[in-house]
């Protein structure tokens, strides 16, 4: 049964997502008031099967909040990756070369249904099923939220409002066009992605260049594996029958020592998008965007989710000033030094792209370049260090004190 919604809050947060959810828990460890409000289901919310990399920066953020314990028991922890090319495996040891930081396999749709339960037992306000949401007055003395909700129109008034609601959601488009800049790419390609029900291919994931195009491979758990691999965006599922699915990733995974992947049943299929894009900037009034509705990267860096953490915690940290010290600094400040490592990201993800796909019919010389660059990194040390340090992500702003990671999630992959 859904709680009753106040008429007021100190921050009304539009989508609960990751984004919306940690926020909301942040500022209420900090006793400031919010309220989440949802458009969809929260059955929808927590049943929407998508991949999850975690940072460590992440990792910790989650478990400082009390949302980890259930990540540290069934997620994976990876200490490298493995970078495949022409026949041959190279690991990339992030954890040796980024002071010990790792990464966690954790799906988006398990660490949402984490802080779904840490909001609500916190007696946390989330609207499920709230429709036709819209924002108000953000550039006047009452800003606020309306939407319907049980058959009845509702209106949530507030000192202020954080969109994270997605690249579709109404936040963004609540912004007249003349008062933002949008920066966006759509990629010649897309990923055809799979979960399968099989073992465990791998201990850590693999990257894939092929001259045939990319392919990764992920762990989900002991006996679900996620698969991509690069596909035209105009692809559909249905052109994508399990024997050419296997065939195509025997051909792109293909190692000198012949070793091959195992037969598993495909319960999932799907083509995801590629694209970069950016809005600028992420603050207008008392609007503040925040995760997908300010930002999108490929997926190929394994970004979109820590990015979006990334945003809260800057906002959290900025909303506590205000409520505690009456210190605006950090609201005044959060869209420059939020798009600072925006674009740090969107480069590391689009460097991931460029170096892993092939882009349609390729001047055989770019080709040659690819490898190349391939070949360069897997020789240096210095070259490994910079792309771990990447991936693993910078720390977040603010103090996040480091998670103390189980011996049986270290033994995984040590």
């Amino acid at each position: 049964m859904q709680k009753p919604f106040p008429a007021r809050t100190q921050v009304a947060i539009v989508g609960a997502g990751p984004a919306g959810l940690t926020l909301s828990h942040l500022l209420h460890l900090s006793g400031i008031d919010s309220v989440v409000i949802e458009s969809r289901s929260r059955e929808d919310v927590e049943s929407t099967l998508r991949a999850g990399v975690l940072e460590q920066g992440t990792i910790d953020l989650l478990c400082a909040i009390g949302a980890g314990d259930r990540m540290l028991r069934e997620g994976v922890l990876h200490h490298g990756i493995e970078l495949r090319f022409g026949g041959r495996s190279h690991r990339i040891p992030l954890s040796e070369l980024a002071g010990g930081r790792a990464i966690m396999l954790y799906a988006q749709h398990e660490v949402i249904r984490d802080l779904v339960r840490v909001r609500l037992a916190a007696g946390g306000t989330v609207v499920f099923d709230a429709t036709q949401a819209s924002i108000h007055d953000i550039d006047g003395p009452r800003p606020a939220v309306r939407f319907r909700h049980g058959g009845h129109e509702h209106r949530i008034d507030c000192d202020f409002v954080v969109g994270c609601d997605g690249f579709h959601g109404v936040s963004r488009e609540s912004v007249p066009v003349a008062a933002r800049t949008e920066y966006t790419h759509t990629y010649p390609f897309a990923w055809f992605g799979l979960l399968v029900n099989a073992p465990r291919y791998s201990p850590e994931l693999i990257y894939a260049r092929h001259e045939r195009g990319f392919s990764l491979v992920s762990t989900r758990s002991e006996s679900v594996q996620r698969l991509y691999l690069q596909c035209d965006p105009s692809d559909a599922v249905d052109q994508w029958p399990d024997e050419r699915i296997w065939a195509e990733l025997d051909r792109r995974l293909e190692t000198t020592d012949g070793h091959g992947l195992s037969r598993g049943g495909i319960f999932q299929k799907g083509v995801v998008q590629m694209r970069s894009f950016v809005c600028e900037p992420m603050r207008f009034g008392a609007l503040f965007l925040a995760g997908d509705a300010a930002h999108i990267v490929p997926p190929t860096g394994a970004k979109g989710l820590n990015l979006a953490v990334a945003d809260v915690q800057l906002l959290a940290t900025a909303f506590a000033a205000y409520y505690g010290d009456d210190d605006r600094a950090g609201l005044d400040t959060y869209s420059a030094e939020a798009l600072e490592r925006v674009w740090a990201v969107q480069h590391f993800s689009w460097w991931m792209t460029t170096l892993l796909h092939r882009f349609g019919n390729v001047d055989p010389l770019e080709e040659r370049l690819q490898r190349a660059q391939l070949e360069e990194i897997v020789a240096s040390v210095p070259l490994q260090t910079s792309l771990a340090e990447r991936y693993v992500g910078r720390p977040l702003k603010g103090r996040v004190p480091r998670a103390r990671l189980p011996a049986t999630a270290i033994a995984l992959d040590a």
